[in-house]
């Protein structure tokens, strides 16, 4: 897990440093910090379940709004190919950014899921 986490860490700081050119950068960066921050303390071993359920929290409730109330997520499921998302870098079309980013809450729920997990595991033998 330790490599995992500094992979995710150097991964998620890169998808933070690439939001600067988005129309909202000011929600994107802070998000992927986070969870770099947490992947990196966790490889250096110090796990924080709490701030792990928070940010997949949070992030679960983000995906929904995208999902659920933006309806250009469902748009695109329903009407447009998957390579109309991975084609070209430029998002012309907006269920392309809005897919996308649904696409990274669903990594940095995954990635944290792992990682509450193994605090779990961790937290669970300390006690055995």
């Amino acid at each position: 897990m330790r490599i995992f986490n500094f992979i995710w860490c150097f991964l998620f700081i890169i998808f933070a440093a690439l939001q600067y050119n988005d129309p909202d950068p000011y929600i994107w960066m802070p998000i992927y910090l986070y969870a770099a921050v947490l992947c990196y303390l966790a490889a250096k071993k110090q796990f924080f379940p709490k701030a792990y359920f928070w940010g997949i929290f949070l992030y679960l409730i983000y995906a929904g709004y995208l999902l659920l109330l933006r309806h250009n997520i469902l748009d695109w499921f329903e009407h447009h190919h998957v390579n109309d998302i991975v084609e070209h870098m430029k998002a012309d079309k907006p269920w392309i950014e809005e897919t996308r980013e649904f696409g990274g809450l669903l990594i940095l729920v995954i990635v944290l899921g792992l990682d509450w997990i193994q605090a779990t595991r961790l937290k669970n033998h300390r006690r055995s």
